[in-house]
């Protein structure tokens, strides 16, 4: 029989249709069309040697001992915001306006054109997410600014338009609903039980291990007990932060080990699928609170929500996050 699962962080349930259920294999990506993608593209305007027919400066970079850029951030060339002026708002009747103001970084994340996240070095991830952090917490000293999304897009039907491993950062002037309302749920669970429902999840799922995928000293990857999609994957501090600002030394080499690690899982496991992922994280006004706790968010574009999901806002899961969870587990990886 079906089964409906609540996930008590967002507050949202979820079919498992286990009728309908898949085997994890199932999902498995055939071969892409074989293409060759070279380390360099002249053509690319992120790769080594076109920064100077770029408009924009770096915004900030991080280079190796030599003076080669190995992580850049830049503006976005055609961004969603402006950082000019100032977020005024006109109210007229039920017409509301406010300027678009914001940012909109592009942070591009090695020189070389053709790798992806699962064949970085970790310690180049690591650079990437020292970045993320910089730029972060820059963008978080801007009075007109209330929350700050960090994602990457990977593939096609994730949404990417250019092929170079890059992310983005966006920073907007209101604290978007989606994310007012997790707020609102983590508020009021820690009302009710007097803890943070982030720091529950982990310890819950530490303790039964059917849907933990892998773990560090500092993080723990689980497919949520009732995970929105096939593979849908959560990456969660062990430690209590509700701003990814927080975020410590030793943390971001934890981080950029178990994010490589469930990356490449994807990778080899599952025949590299269009990927999104995001850092949830606490708006700027309320970084260190109680209740909320950043996390990563991972979404392989496996399958896509119909007329169902759109009419209710429920997600229907056709695969068991437990199953899900050991297939990972059970990914060979390459020794190197």
């Amino acid at each position: 029989m079906p089964e409906l699962r609540l996930n008590i962080a967002t507050n949202d349930w979820v079919i498992i249709a286990t009728e309908r259920a898949r085997r994890p294999h199932e999902f498995i990506k055939g071969n892409k069309e074989e293409r060759h993608c070279p380390p360099f593209l002249a053509t690319c305007p992120f790769c080594t040697g076109a920064e100077a027919e770029q408009t924009c400066k770096d915004i900030a970079s991080i280079k190796d001992h030599e003076g080669n850029w190995l992580v850049r951030s830049v503006p976005n060339k055609f961004p969603a915001l402006s950082f000019t002026g100032e977020p005024e708002t006109i109210d007229k009747g039920v017409y509301h306006t406010m300027n678009g103001v914001g940012a909109h970084e592009v942070i591009i994340e090695s020189p070389v054109h053709n790798l992806t996240t699962a064949h970085y070095r970790t310690s180049h991830l690591e650079k990437i997410i020292e970045m993320y952090k910089a730029r972060y917490l820059d963008l978080s000293r801007d009075p007109r600014l209330a929350h700050i999304i960090i994602f990457k897009n990977h593939g096609e039907g994730a949404g990417t338009s250019l092929e170079h491993p890059h992310s983005q950062i966006v920073a907007t002037p209101i604290v978007p609903t989606q994310v007012m309302g997790r707020l609102r749920s983590a508020r009021e669970y820690h009302g009710k039980n007097g803890e943070c429902v982030f720091c529950r999840m982990a310890a819950e799922e530490l303790k039964a291990k059917k849907r933990i995928v892998a773990e560090n000293a500092h993080f723990v990857t689980i497919e949520p007990y009732a995970s929105f999609s096939p593979f849908h994957t959560w990456i969660l501090p062990k430690k209590h932060r509700s701003s990814f600002g927080q975020i410590a030394k030793e943390e971001i080499k934890g981080l950029a080990a178990i994010l490589k690690d469930i990356l490449a899982r994807f990778y080899y496991g599952v025949g590299d699928p269009d990927y999104n992922y995001c850092i949830r994280s606490s708006p700027l006004a309320e970084k260190e609170d109680e209740y909320f706790h950043w996390y990563i968010a991972i979404v392989p574009r496996i399958s896509r929500p119909a007329g169902f999901e759109m009419g209710s806002g429920m997600f229907i899961n056709t695969s068991l996050p437990e199953e899900c969870a050991r297939f990972l587990r059970d990914v060979a990886l390459p020794s190197h």
